[in-house]
């Protein structure tokens, strides 16, 4: 009796070497790991950093508003810096109907804030903006800050809290 062993055909020879080994797959899994671990870090710091250049977007529409309220104001001879009331008043200080959002909760909401907290730049409430004013201060004195507590990296490279921006 003789065992007859089946000669490998030429098709089947071809799909064997077509086929990629474990070790093979392995690598590939590996290296594509590695790229992942470093551009989720990048895509992460990225979105970081453009939260915090629309939140200082946001300051500076706020400010410029003010300074302008202030400039016809200290002309006018009235208070140099306006209420809560007024700074939420949709075109009174800020151009447009909707006051900019706070890019961390974004809340467009303005609350009042003391002297203790604007001063310690307190991070308080669900509101969006902490506004403290004081125009029978010698000097008068406003400040403006975001109500949040997220780290942001400023323009120096330093990473803060958001609301001493």
């Amino acid at each position: 009796m003789t065992i007859q062993t089946k000669e490998p055909t030429a098709r089947s020879d071809r799909s064997l070497r077509r086929a990629f080994s474990m070790l093979e797959v392995l690598i590939v899994v590996v290296v594509l790991g590695i790229l992942a671990g470093i551009v989720v870090p990048n895509v992460t710091q990225a979105s970081a950093t453009a939260r915090a250049a629309s939140a200082q977007n946001s300051l500076a529409t706020y400010r410029a508003g003010i300074a302008a309220f202030r400039s016809s104001a200290v002309l006018a001879g009235t208070a140099p810096y306006p209420t809560l009331a007024q700074l939420t008043t949709p075109d009174l200080v800020v151009a447009g109907s909707d006051l900019p959002a706070n890019p961390f909760n974004d809340s467009r909401v303005v609350q009042a804030a003391t002297q203790a907290q604007a001063a310690s730049r307190a991070v308080f409430g669900s509101a969006g903006w902490n506004y403290y004013v004081d125009n029978a201060a010698n000097p008068p004195v406003a400040i403006l800050y975001m109500n949040s507590s997220d780290q942001v990296v400023d323009t120096a490279g330093v990473s803060r809290a958001a609301s001493s921006l």
